[in-house]
């Protein structure tokens, strides 16, 4: 089974998050869920996003790398939207990563040092008319990803949800994210 390090998206450490990491846990997975915003919870993607831009996208990062300082160096990074950002940098800078896992997100490799590390694998997942994902340069990076990586994978769902699986929001997809924790589960058991 698969030891997980799964950081939050700019809404904070949601119900929904929480509940994805306990259908993770279900199956028999260890998952790690730090609280990068310290016990704050936004109701908006708007308040959210300034939280973190007030705290910091470097206070994210740090935050990030000091809630798998602890933990060992074998697992599998995984991160919605904003949470990516830590989970991304930690697969490609943090040796022995198992695989990472980037939800709605997906920024250019070359933020984190220039190549996706040799052997580690990688999904990415969003949907297809996102704003957010689809429109701001996320999926332009992970199709790049994708084309330089042998064992990286990207899955589009149809829609144009941004943080469609967590279930606390009113942007959940059931049937969406039923197809992605379906996906995330057969790549945990490969890890």
């Amino acid at each position: 089974m698969a030891e997980v390090l799964l950081f939050h998206h700019a809404l904070g450490l949601t119900s929904g998050v929480r509940e994805f990491a306990g259908t993770l846990q279900q199956a028999g997975h260890t998952v790690h869920l730090p609280d990068l915003y310290e016990g704050r919870v936004f109701d908006s993607l708007e308040q959210g996003i300034a939280h973190a831009q007030e705290i910091g996208f470097g206070t994210i990062l740090e935050r990030g790398r000091g809630a798998a300082e602890t933990l060992p160096e074998q697992l599998v990074y995984a991160g919605f939207s904003l949470g990516v950002l830590p989970a991304q940098m930690l697969a490609q800078t943090r040796a022995g990563a198992r695989g990472a896992l980037l939800f709605e997100a997906c920024v250019p490799v070359s933020e984190f040092g220039g190549a996706w590390p040799q052997g580690v694998p990688v999904q990415v997942h969003g949907m297809d008319g996102d704003e957010i994902f689809a429109g701001e340069g996320d999926l332009d990076a992970a199709r790049a990803l994708v084309e330089s990586t042998p064992d990286a994978a990207l899955f589009l769902y149809t829609g144009k949800q941004h943080l469609f699986a967590d279930r606390s929001l009113p942007s959940y997809d059931a049937r969406s994210a039923a197809l992605l924790t379906e996906r995330v589960l057969a790549f945990l058991a490969d890890r």
